[in-house]
């Protein structure tokens, strides 16, 4: 069926019980080696290595079914799967950089995509250059005859500034760039980046695609077939692919990906609503609320947010921060985001940025918002702001 809502595509892409006599779901291969009839179907096979099944690392059914079921979601041609978010992030740019280009990449980029950008892209010869995510328009000044990507965020990570992709999308064409983003934190439910001028959509699967915690998983969807296949060769030559038990993860996760969503989303606001009449909380980063400095933007190109966000803090001793932190019973002290459990992190924004300046004096927490009862988030959160005063 043509033209259906995203939630019904969420239970059908990639799906094909007709062909695994009538199973619901995909089965999983497990599989390096394939085996040809005849020398006309090895030969075959290696002349379309990318459209049929030629060997485990390049793809298999179940490979298929989740890349099938992520271009379906965010209405690009094909996507490629990758072992992680971070692998997805450095095959794609990889694939379109070399020594002498020029790449630019938002200020507020997830922390390990600045890193494979300093300590590989720069040492390969590519020059690296960051930017101030609200820049906007005003990108074109910075843009080169050999600007060859121009990476985006939106959210930013952290602080989740929200980028006008339209319009760097716009000046970047002008110079024939490629435009990528991280569409992680909003999954293709909440912003459709093909339909705003991006070519290339990364996601950290790991996160709200998989969903639970237990899977490690990234994909790139590209928006058109050349830009596919330059990707697909890059993950072909580098033997970048998942594990099958980790992309048939992702395909279970994908079938409650709108469900989740709708709490985590619910939840998160309830909390930052919350948070932001504490006295103790300087004020709450958070898109999706009318105090939000970027929220016109994220009012007018996404559809919704999810359940990361940050709160900053009144400045407070370190011991203070960790009488609030370490006796937290609902939410989880760790990295990563995405799963059905509640988060918190602390974060120092200003050691990760350099083409913008964090002067915030007090600690920054990254929270998300699980799928418990926000009630409960509540109740765990106040009384971490208890044991914060009782250690002042």
């Amino acid at each position: 069926m043509k033209d259906v809502a995203k939630d019904t595509t969420l239970v059908h892409a990639g799906r094909d019980p007709r062909a695994n006599h009538g199973i619901v779901n995909p089965p999983v291969y497990h599989c390096s080696t394939v085996l040809f009839p005849t020398l006309d179907a090895l030969e075959d096979s290696d002349r379309r290595s990318f459209e049929i099944i030629n060997y485990g690392r390049v793809g298999t059914p179940t490979t298929f079914a989740f890349e099938q079921a992520a271009a379906e979601l965010e209405g690009g041609f094909r996507a490629v799967n990758t072992g992680s978010g971070l692998s997805a992030i450095a095959t794609a740019l990889s694939a379109f950089t070399k020594a002498g280009d020029h790449v630019l990449i938002t200020d507020t980029a997830y922390g390990p995509t600045r890193r494979f950008a300093n300590e590989t892209l720069i040492p390969y010869g590519v020059e690296v250059e960051f930017f101030d995510p609200c820049v906007g328009a005003g990108i074109s000044a910075l843009l080169r005859p050999n600007t060859r990507v121009v990476f985006l965020e939106s959210p930013g990570s952290l602080t989740f500034e929200i980028q006008d992709v339209p319009a760097i999308a716009k000046a970047a064409k002008a110079v024939g760039a490629v435009v990528m983003i991280d569409n992680t934190w909003a999954t293709p439910l909440f912003f459709r980046p093909f339909e705003h001028g991006v070519d290339v959509s990364i996601h950290a699967a790991t996160k709200y695609m998989v969903g639970h915690a237990d899977a490690m998983l990234g994909i790139i969807v590209c928006r058109d077939e050349a830009t596919w296949t330059t990707v697909k060769k890059t993950a072909t030559r580098f033997g970048v692919c998942a594990g099958p038990d980790d992309l048939f993860l992702g395909l279970r996760g994908l079938r409650t990906l709108s469900v989740r969503l709708k709490q985590h989303q619910e939840s998160a606001l309830i909390l930052a609503d919350w948070l932001a009449a504490r006295p103790e909380v300087s004020r709450v980063l958070h898109p999706a609320r009318a105090d939000f400095p970027g929220h016109a933007l994220w009012k007018r190109d996404f559809t919704g947010s999810s359940g990361l966000f940050s709160a900053l803090l009144n400045p407070v001793p370190r011991a203070a921060l960790a009488a609030m932190l370490d006796g937290l019973e609902l939410f989880g002290l760790g990295y990563s985001w995405g799963g059905f459990e509640s988060l918190i992190l602390p974060a120092r924004p200003a050691g990760v940025r350099t083409a913008t300046r964090w002067t915030e004096p007090g600690p920054l927490l990254r929270l998300h918002a699980g799928l418990e009862h926000p009630d409960d988030l509540i109740r765990d959160l106040d009384n971490a702001f208890r044991r914060l005063n009782a250690a002042l």
